[in-house]
């Protein structure tokens, strides 16, 4: 474990690298899917290294230097290719699961440890995920797609 000081806390389909399979990481997700799972997408994976939810993850305190946390961003129902993809949360319990997921990614940041958050407003704006998540951001980009402002955040830990 000491050459693993980055934790991708929701991996995914890892879609955030360029390096899927970085030495220093560990890639931890809540499900698993094999290629071929998404018709639309038939070459999307999600392969975490370890099968775990990032409400309630089992690493000690302050174990990891970087934390990338992209959870998904969208409600939607029991199907679709963007479930199929990125996975979804529950509209009627997003925010409890949001600030768990935030706050034990904040757990197991080191002190001085940089977060990287990532939130797409397809369904939920920004400004409702800060106020549930309750820390502001040292800074951050809105990346304009087609449809929506995608946000990327970077907070440090300071003591």
């Amino acid at each position: 474990m000491k050459d693993k000081f980055i934790l991708d806390a929701c991996c995914g389909g890892r879609c955030f690298w360029f390096n899927k399979k970085h030495p220093n990481t560990i890639y931890i997700d809540n499900r698993v899917a094999e290629l071929g799972h998404n018709k639309h997408r038939p070459s999307h994976s999600v392969k975490p290294d370890i099968l775990m939810d990032n409400r309630k993850m089992n690493f000690k305190d302050k174990s990891f230097k970087l934390v990338v946390f992209d959870p998904p961003h969208v409600v939607c129902g029991d199907s679709g290719w963007l479930k199929a993809k990125y996975g979804s949360i529950n509209k009627d319990t997003w925010k409890e699961d949001l600030k768990q997921g935030f706050d034990e990614c904040w757990r197991v940041l080191e002190d001085y440890g940089v977060l990287i958050f990532k939130w797409n407003e397809g369904t939920i704006k920004r400004k409702d995920v800060l106020e549930v998540i309750g820390k502001d951001p040292l800074f951050g980009h809105p990346t304009l797609s087609s449809s929506r402002p995608r946000y990327e955040s970077l907070y440090s830990k300071q003591m």
